[in-house]
């Protein structure tokens, strides 16, 4: 829906500049109220039936990207409530990450099986025979479904030959692979945190923009402007992302002039995982395991983890592309901060990660970088620069895309061990990963490297992405053909790691 639901991304990009410019420019935050007018001026609502609603809504997404916790309808807080506490220049967070706006929420109705007008009535009522609970009837004009009786079980909607059964759900809801999303006494939504493990699908797929994650990009530049050494690290998928005429080394310099440090690609963490990954399998399977999974998408991870956690250790042992490159920034500059800027909301958990937050302190998605190039003024087009990048290699930059996680690493595999046998099995989104996971767990998928990947195409359809996955894969394609390497052990940047895998393939 990135280039869809047009006016809520402009109204989260008003948003995240808006926060962009008030750090850059260090305005107070007593005045966060007048934030609010800015983005949302004049007396006439544009969304909504009344101004006043819209600009309360902005308000908690103001407080959410700034880190603060939302309000409620009944409470008489300021806006400014709890500033004092997120006025830093490091990393903070407060749980949930991803949170719906109470007030923002329409109630939609949940999952429901309906008759519409296209019903003949017919002779037949197949609709009715195959209910199993009798919830069917025929009456004057169509067949009625008692919704108290039905169970939605979608067995009518199968036998219509009228196709006049139709099923709905909440958007949210429709694309939460974990079940996550519930309603609270109002029939609004409402996220069970026990369960969801932070995609971000709800949040991209509400329509009426309900559903809002944490940021981090007001502490962020706060650490930038008070002299600190930032250095970012970008996820592959973010060629595309910010225009046709915005290319990689424009990208690149356009962040410098945010004030980072410098950039580095992620892809060069991603082979790192590879030759890791690829190692694991080689030495595990099928000896220990019967099968492996990949380890780079954490709300993948997370899944396993709460709902298959007799399976978890057989999930590679590999840290993700985000930690093995902010490690390798990390010993170039002990002293610098890292910050990842990818098209993952689950990131920022991983990055919480007490294995990972020595390595990397912040986390942002293209969606808030994007607002904070507006907020600075930065058109990418019109910068001068020469150049290009060269941290990765083609297989590395082709994680950003379902199925090119598990081909690098099967691809590294047979370098290793030409006779291993490997079969590959991924999945797009949630259910698709669960539906993996029952087939794996009873036995019939041995032998093989799971790729599992929560979100539609890969990286690159992730909830804090801008542009739609088909024009990014095209782009994406043409980068990882300009690659200087194809696999990791052609990387240079690897010399030492390759000598290690060359040791053991040789024994």
């Amino acid at each position: 829906m990135k280039e869809t639901y047009f006016d809520i991304n402009n109204i989260r990009l008003k948003v995240f500049s808006e926060i962009a410019k008030i750090a850059y420019e260090e305005t107070p935050l007593e005045g966060l109220g007048k934030s609010v007018y800015r983005i949302l001026p004049g007396e006439v609502a544009n969304y909504r039936d009344s101004i006043f609603l819209e600009r309360a809504i902005v308000s908690e997404r103001l407080r959410l990207g700034l880190g603060l916790k939302l309000r409620k309808a009944s409470d008489l807080e300021a806006i400014t409530k709890g500033v004092e506490d997120i006025d830093v220049d490091h990393r903070i967070f407060e749980e949930p990450l991803v949170n719906v706006i109470p007030f923002a929420c329409e109630s939609c109705p949940t999952k429901s099986y309906v008759v519409t007008n296209n019903c003949r009535k017919c002779l037949a009522h197949p609709c009715s025979h195959v209910c199993p609970k009798n919830a069917i009837t025929i009456e004057k004009t169509q067949a009625v479904i008692d919704q108290e009786k039905c169970i939605k079980c979608g067995k009518c909607k199968e036998a219509c030959p009228y196709s006049a059964i139709i099923m709905y759900d909440r958007p949210c809801a429709s694309v939460c692979g974990v079940k996550a999303i519930e309603s609270d006494y109002l029939g609004r939504a409402s996220i069970n945190q026990d369960k969801c493990v932070a995609c971000g699908r709800c949040m991209t797929e509400c329509p009426f923009g309900a559903i809002a994650d944490k940021s981090q990009i007001y502490q962020l530049i706060k650490a930038i402007k008070s002299g600190k050494k930032v250095y970012a690290e970008i996820a592959p998928s973010f060629i595309g992302q910010f225009g046709a005429l915005a290319s990689p080394i424009q990208i690149k310099e356009g962040i410098k002039q945010l004030g980072f440090k410098d950039v580095t690609e992620v892809g060069l963490g991603a082979d790192f995982t590879t030759l890791e990954e690829a190692l694991e399998f080689v030495e595990r399977v099928p000896e220990e395991i019967s099968f492996m999974g990949t380890s780079c998408c954490h709300s993948w991870y997370l899944m396993v983890k709460k709902n298959f956690p007799e399976l978890s250790e057989q999930i590679s042992d590999s840290s993700t592309p985000m930690t093995y490159t902010g490690r390798y920034l990390k010993e170039l500059d002990p002293e610098g901060l890292v910050v990842f800027i990818g098209p993952c909301t689950s990131k920022k958990l991983e990055g919480l990660d007490p294995k990972v937050k020595k390595y990397v302190d912040f986390v942002i998605t293209f969606e808030e970088l994007l607002g904070m190039f507006v907020g600075k003024g930065i058109e990418l087009s019109e910068i001068e620069v020469d150049g290009d990048l060269s941290d990765a290699s083609s297989s590395g930059r082709g994680y950003a895309i379902a199925g090119g996680v598990a081909q690098a690493v099967k691809d590294t595999i047979l370098e290793i061990n030409p006779d291993k046998k490997v079969d590959i099995v991924n999945a797009q989104t949630l259910d698709e990963c669960i539906k993996m996971l029952k087939v794996a767990k009873a036995g019939k998928h041995k032998d093989c490297l799971l790729e599992g990947m929560a979100c539609p195409n890969g990286c690159v359809g992730g909830a804090g992405t801008i542009a739609s996955p088909q024009r990014v894969k095209r782009e994406l394609a043409k980068f990882m053909k300009d690659s200087k390497s194809k696999l990791p052990f052609e990387n240079e940047k690897l010399e030492f790691k390759n000598k290690d895998i060359e040791s053991k393939r040789e024994s």
